[in-house]
């Protein structure tokens, strides 16, 4: 297995581990796939993709093996939902003893629940360094209408082949850059809750993320041109974010606020068929939006008379209705979430409030630490091809202003939107988007 993070009992006290085994990153790196197989005694494989992703590489992935078994979603959108890990698990061949799984985010994430439920090794053979999800221990799927993170297993050897992964789409290269840009937002946050809720935080796995953060902007110019350097910080960036997400055992150094846009925009594409852009874009452009956002808050000071007075006037009854209008059905899951988390309780606001006053220095260096300027993320996303436009995206003002309110509500973690409803200028807030 690669190794990121060598720490017995790290600084933060826990022993951080994950179970995937090894990262194979390179030119060729395919060839690896028999002398692993052998390592696991498995000599029939069953293997797992779309027609998409099985046009890509199944020639160079089945030219290592001898007897395997397969199944290939023939739908041209592939749904991560209740209806395709039903049909994976219906078309599984028993006779099989490992899984591969070749695609990126929706195969990785059927394929790993799969993998849990038949108790068989999983290789995961990427196509694209599109997502991050890769070296996570959890499946990324759309339940009930409500996007969620659903407990399965690591994959047990991730393989990136440049030869493939380079080849794949540039919209998907773009995405994996843009699920990367993510990180700059996703450990402000972390920091930032860890003073205010308390939340468990740990320096040395932000570290990690942070390295390949800018190991990717740095070779950002070369992934439109295919660069190989590009297309592998990109991809093992991916690959260290889910390593990340492991060793914390929370999903916060690699997901803040920006990617609960994208969840809510997916929700609404399920539930009303707006329009719905690849994950990495959807959060490349929220990441934008939240800069911009958090470059407001910079400006302030907590004032308690304002906050108290936005608190006391907030009916959750009628935002529950607008939540209704606003996703459909997949508000109700959020809703029945809030009887346990009760975010909304304003008896608790006081003592948290008072916590962010009393910490508000420290929450803007922060900011100024780990955030770019928006200016500086807009020439990024120039760089690579990403409108900076919510409108290229299908979202107009009054739905980006929706949306921004009802990331609060997606799980329970403290993210800019709750910072925002606690210092009373939501409004202010979504007058910007």
């Amino acid at each position: 297995m690669v190794r990121y993070l060598n720490s017995d009992i790290c600084e933060c006290g826990k022993v951080h581990t994950i179970a995937v085994d090894e990262v194979i990153i390179g030119s060729g790196a395919i060839k690896r796939l028999p002398e692993i197989l052998k390592r696991y005694n498995a000599v029939k494989p069953f293997l797992l993709a779309d027609c998409k992703t099985f046009a890509a590489a199944s020639e160079i992935v089945c030219k290592q093996l001898i007897n395997y078994s397969k199944y290939v979603f023939e739908l041209d959108c592939l749904e991560p939902d209740e209806r395709a890990v039903g049909s994976a698990v219906m078309h599984f061949d028993n006779s099989c003893d490992i899984i591969i799984g070749i695609g990126s985010g929706v195969i990785n994430d059927i394929g790993k629940i799969l993998s849990n439920i038949t108790g068989r090794k999983y290789i995961i053979v990427a196509t694209a360094p599109s997502m991050d999800g890769y070296a996570s221990a959890t499946s990324s799927m759309s339940m009930d209408g409500l996007k969620v993170s659903l407990n399965s297993r690591c994959a047990d050897v991730i393989i990136g082949d440049t030869d493939i992964l380079k080849c794949a789409p540039l919209y998907m290269l773009k995405a994996g850059l843009g699920d990367m840009l993510a990180k700059y937002v996703s450990i402000a946050e972390w920091r930032i809750a860890h003073i205010i809720t308390g939340e468990y935080y740990c320096e040395q796995v932000a570290h990690l993320i942070r390295n390949a953060l800018k190991k990717c902007v740095d070779n950002a110019t070369g992934l439109l041109q295919r660069d190989v350097k590009a297309v592998e910080a990109v991809f093992e960036g991916l690959v260290i974010g889910g390593v990340a997400m492991a060793y914390a055992g929370v999903s916060r150094p690699a997901s803040g606020v920006e990617h609960y846009f994208s969840h809510i925009w997916d929700m609404r594409g399920l539930e009303f068929g707006t329009q719905v852009d690849l994950h990495g874009i959807q959060c490349a452009v929220a990441t934008l939006q939240s800069v911009k956002l958090y470059e407001f808050i910079k400006k302030i000071k907590p004032n308690a008379e304002k906050a108290k007075a936005y608190v006391d006037r907030f009916c959750y009854e009628v935002w529950k209705e607008q939540l209704r209008n606003f996703l459909g059905n997949s508000a109700e899951t959020m809703i029945a979430q809030e009887s346990r988390e009760r975010k909304y309780n304003k008896e608790s606001h006081p003592a948290r409030f008072a916590r962010i006053a009393e910490n508000w220095d420290a929450i803007v260096d922060i900011l100024n630490e780990e955030l770019p300027t928006s200016t500086e993320l807009k020439r990024i996303l120039q760089t690579i091809g990403i409108s900076a436009d919510l409108q290229d995206l299908g979202v107009d003002s009054d739905t980006a202003k929706l949306t921004f309110q009802a990331t609060k509500d997606i799980r329970d973690k403290y993210v800019l939107s709750r910072l925002a409803w606690d210092l009373g200028v939501m409004d202010e807030l979504c007058a910007l988007l």
